[in-house]
């Protein structure tokens, strides 16, 4: 008894410490004009302009997402300039580490003849409805963004079960795509900001550790 006690005694404090939270942020409002028409060949262009594009300085983060990246020890943002300068408004000087495994799943234009014209958010929405059905257009496919949304999950799953809280910010529907890596890996969505710029979820684990 003695000794078991004793071998309890001196578990490691990490053995003892509570795991921290998971934070996903869409990036906020980009720079960018959604109101023009365009067919499927306008669409690809309007849609490597927003990969280019930043945030309307006009749009500020909210004080909820501030409030995350203080408590946050490690913040990770997208190789996507509005992904990095989401990070950025909100990280107060701290470091951010960017990486590519967080990248937002393709939109690749749907193959319409040029006569079809729509404003980008209508193409979006054909995009990733024919994109979840498996149409790629030379993209990434489905299958392979579900299995780098599982990568993604990898890379901050043992950070914030060793106690630290972990912000990502990163992109909607990719965001999206890592909820089920992270409930596989026993991770529970606590707060559900929804989809809009700026908004987030955090995920905590239901046993604590």
């Amino acid at each position: 008894m003695t000794q078991s006690s004793g071998a309890n005694a001196h578990a490691s404090p990490t053995s003892q410490r509570r795991s921290g939270s998971i934070v996903l942020a869409r990036h906020g409002r980009p720079d960018t004009d959604k109101s023009h028409w365009v067919d499927s060949k306008g669409y690809y262009k309007w849609w490597c302009g927003y990969d280019e594009s930043g945030l309307d300085l006009s749009s500020p983060p909210p004080q909820n997402l501030l409030e995350v990246a203080k408590n946050a020890q490690h913040i990770f943002a997208s190789d996507l300039r509005r992904s990095q300068e989401t990070a950025a408004a909100v990280a107060n000087g701290k470091p951010v580490e960017y990486d590519p495994v967080f990248t937002e799943a393709p939109l690749p234009p749907p193959p319409f003849p040029s006569f079809i014209r729509m404003r980008p958010p209508h193409w979006d929405i054909w995009s990733r409805s024919l994109w979840w059905l498996g149409y790629t257009g030379g993209f990434e496919s489905r299958a392979s963004a579900e299995i780098r949304a599982f990568a993604a999950v990898d890379k901050i799953d043992p950070l914030a079960r060793a106690g630290d809280n972990v912000l990502v910010c990163a992109h909607g529907w990719f965001n999206r795509m890592m909820r089920p890596a992270l409930v596989a890996n026993g991770w529970n969505c606590v707060y559900d900001g929804r989809d809009d710029y700026w908004s987030f979820r955090r995920y905590e684990r239901a046993d604590g550790h």
